[in-house]
């Protein structure tokens, strides 16, 4: 007999050898027929998985995030499955479990359309209502190869898998079998409700280079109910798409000459900027000084740091005067640099520095999404230097920090403690003293966290802040990471109260992440209607005729000196498409001036979010407005 620890912290003893579905059979019929994988130790297991030991065990349905992931996985394979049927001769690449569902990429002759959607979809439900179960094995290279010997995709990642001594691992559904490490659905038919949402183009890895392929995007969940839910969010979703309404609001665009490089335009650069500001104000306050470092710096700074050996597929390079130079990826061992410009005592420590750093990453062509994924952005770096005794103090204020600046957005967030990679630098005593220093300050501040076991950075453990939009989709943005190594490597001193030499630990930190991916997830939160304070224009004033211009650009030069961002619309157009077109550009607030208005020297306010407001004078309607502003309301 092996002892379970539960997820309520109860114990089961069950037979040694029994899988994770025979358990959940044992807790309850319930729960077994809601099953859908386990977490065994922490780790996400297959409910075929025999249990060799004393463990803790979790067990997954559809309403856990790794259960879904268990589910959609199952259900690309049941896709994959129909494709072959209904398109004999078709070439297999992967299929994975995505946010939100799942996809699987087809080398076909021509792309799926969308009548060939619908008939996978249906042949889908077929896979689902005959129950197949899925039945794992595994093959040695050699025999593995000979299987999947029609199939070059398969080849080539059973080639890789053998390099590193594995077994093969398989997965077989009637007569549907897959290269596959699981976990799975014992059967296809919890499958039920099943979605394609769309066939595109993407690059073998994701690299232009490689073949184009068919990738078929879809959903499924074990009700109807759910499924119909999530197509309403998946409408709602498209209304917010950041790229479509980036272009509608003349925020950024996107061209060929600069793939993965945005272009800002006038109002994105005000938002931008206000952003910016903000960052700035609230930096000052919490003790933080800004410094800037150059974009270019020399592959030994690299090589010093450790990015060139972690990172340098990622980085883009240059020579100058015959030595090889490096567009920096990161701001960190530039912040380096600027620590070790002057000698430091702890009367010094913490040293907080913050840099809005322009870095740039080479990501593969099919990766890049809209200011999501870039070639290029603003990070809202900072390193803090400080004394092992300020390592709880420290962590607790950028904690505080970054629940401030969410808060301010209406983002509900998760925290999640990353621990030690296997590429990971410096000892595992480091490692444990830097993780225990994370937790304590997380426990001290009686914050909820997950552990994601072995994501750390490679130099040290980190937290990372998953943000909740107002549609429910998470985000991962603000980052902490506890960095005992990258001192090291850099000589980083300071003069102890005993006099002597010691290194500082650091902090690197980011609150936005990315400015330019905040933006987009900004724009998809608020689906473009941004609060008054960060809105690219604020107030539209409106005319009623060319007779009250004079009157109306009056109103626009003192709002201007106000510090409100306003514009006039005087063009010769019907009042009702004016109106209508400052309502599409979800402006706060629209000024109708006309005779009565110039008489009484007053403005009609008209709200964004509350409707008519009448007649206002300009002084009260500048104060709200103003007030808004200063205190950064929500509308």
């Amino acid at each position: 007999m092996i002892d379970v620890k539960l997820k309520d912290g109860s114990s089961l003893q069950v037979e040694q050898g029994s899988t994770v579905a025979e358990v959940a059979k044992q807790i309850s019929m319930g729960l077994y027929r809601n099953a859908v994988g386990g977490l065994v130790d922490g780790e996400v297991a297959d409910l075929r998985q025999p249990l060799e030991r004393d463990c803790s065990l979790e067990i997954l349905t559809f309403e856990d995030a790794a259960g879904k992931r268990v589910f959609w996985h199952t259900a690309s394979h049941v896709l994959a499955q129909a494709v072959q049927h209904l398109f004999p001769g078709v070439k297999f690449a992967i299929g994975p479990a995505i946010d939100g569902g799942f996809y699987y990429d087809f080398d076909v002759e021509k792309p799926f359309t969308t009548e060939d959607l619908e008939k996978i979809e249906a042949e889908m439900k077929k896979i689902a209502k005959e129950a197949l179960p899925l039945e794992r094995f595994e093959l040695d290279p050699a025999e593995a190869k000979e299987l999947m010997a029609d199939q070059p995709y398969k080849l080539e990642l059973i080639e890789e898998h053998a390099g590193k001594g594995e077994k093969i691992s398989f997965f077989k559904q009637g007569d549907f079998t897959d290269l596959c490490a699981g976990p799975h659905l014992l059967d296809t038919s919890k499958v039920k409700a099943v979605k394609l949402t769309s066939a595109t183009g993407a690059y073998w890895r994701g690299d232009s280079d490689k073949a184009m392929l068919c990738r078929v995007y879809g959903t499924a969940f074990p009700k109807a109910s759910l499924l119909e839910e999530h197509l309403a969010l998946l409408e709602e979703a498209k209304k917010r798409d950041h790229r479509k309404l980036g272009k509608e609001l003349e925020l950024f665009t996107l061209l060929d000459e600069g793939p993965g490089f945005p272009f800002f335009l006038p109002k994105g650069m005000v938002l931008k900027n206000t952003l910016i500001d903000y960052w700035r104000e609230i930096h000052h306050k919490a003790g933080y000084q800004e410094i800037s470092t150059p974009i270019i710096l020399s592959r030994t700074l690299w090589e010093r740091s450790g990015h060139w050996g972690h990172y340098k597929d990622n980085m883009y390079t240059t020579v100058i005067d015959e030595q090889d130079f490096a567009i920096k990826p990161m701001n960190c061992p530039g912040g380096m640099l600027v620590y070790k410009t002057q000698p430091h005592s702890y009367r010094d420590l913490p040293m907080r520095v913050g840099e809005l750093g322009l870095v740039h990453r080479h990501e593969l062509s099919g990766a890049l999404h809209g200011l999501m994924r870039v070639r290029c952005f603003t990070q809202d770096d900072a390193h803090i230097f400080m004394t092992s005794e300020q390592i709880k103090d420290e962590i607790k204020g950028v904690i505080r920090l970054i629940d401030e600046v969410y808060s301010l957005f209406g983002f509900p967030y998760k925290i999640e403690l990353s621990t030690m990679p296997e590429d990971h630098m410096g000892s595992d005593e480091d490692w444990e003293r830097a993780t225990n220093g994370l937790k304590e300050a997380m426990e001290e501040l009686g914050r909820e966290y997950t552990i994601n076991e072995g994501d750390g950075a490679f130099y040290g453990p980190k937290l990372d802040f998953h943000l909740v939009d107002a549609i429910g989709r998470t985000w991962q943005c603000g980052t902490i990471q506890l960095d005992m190594q990258m001192p090291e490597r850099f000589e980083l001193e300071y003069t102890g109260e005993d006099g002597q030499k010691h290194r500082p630990v650091m902090i690197h930190r980011v609150v936005f992440g990315s400015i330019e991916r905040f933006i987009g997830i900004l724009i998809e939160h608020f689906a473009g209607a941004f609060p008054t304070w960060l809105a690219p224009v604020q107030v539209k004033i409106v005319p009623i005729s060319e007779k009250f211009h004079d009157y109306a650009q009056q109103l626009q030069q003192q709002l201007d000196s106000q510090g409100i961002r306003v514009e006039g619309d005087y063009r010769a157009e019907k009042m009702g498409y004016k109106i209508r077109e400052a309502q599409l550009q979800k402006i706060p607030y629209m000024l109708v001036v006309g005779e009565k208005e110039q008489s009484e020297g007053n403005v009609s306010v008209r709200s964004r979010s509350e409707g008519d407001l009448g007649a206002m004078s300009v002084e009260a309607f500048t104060d709200m407005v103003r007030a808004k502003i200063a205190t950064k309301e929500r509308d």
